[in-house]
């Protein structure tokens, strides 16, 4: 496995607030989050990005859906939240490990900043 902050979190080396684990993924708090709910749902499988993964749209499908029964159980469903994923360089990805972000808890702006 890789050694990016995601993979030290998911091996326990570093701490987070981890808000959802299953046998697949984990999800935990950002640390600079840009909503008053930012949350970020991490597979334990080593995929660097999006162009990485191998055509197993599981993946994706289970981030999705984790993220999507957050939202609801944390209220955020019937007012809304947004679910991004970046990619490489040119598309804000900062840590190599493929990711969604989830945001929410108030009005989001165009990028994903509370209006």
């Amino acid at each position: 496995m890789a050694d990016t902050i995601f993979h030290k979190i998911i091996r326990r080396e570093i701490p987070a607030d981890i808000v959802y684990e299953d046998e697949h993924l984990i999800a935990f708090k950002d640390i600079a989050p840009q909503a008053p709910v930012h949350v970020l749902f991490v597979p334990k499988r080593d995929v660097a990005t999006l162009n990485d993964l191998p055509e197993d749209p599981a993946v994706v499908g289970r981030l999705a859906t984790a993220a999507a029964r957050y939202a609801k159980e944390q209220g955020l469903a019937d007012e809304g939240y947004r679910l991004v994923m970046n990619c490489n360089d040119h598309g804000g990805q900062t840590v190599f490990q493929l990711h969604l972000h989830l945001l929410g808890g108030a009005q989001l702006g165009r990028f994903g900043t509370p209006a």
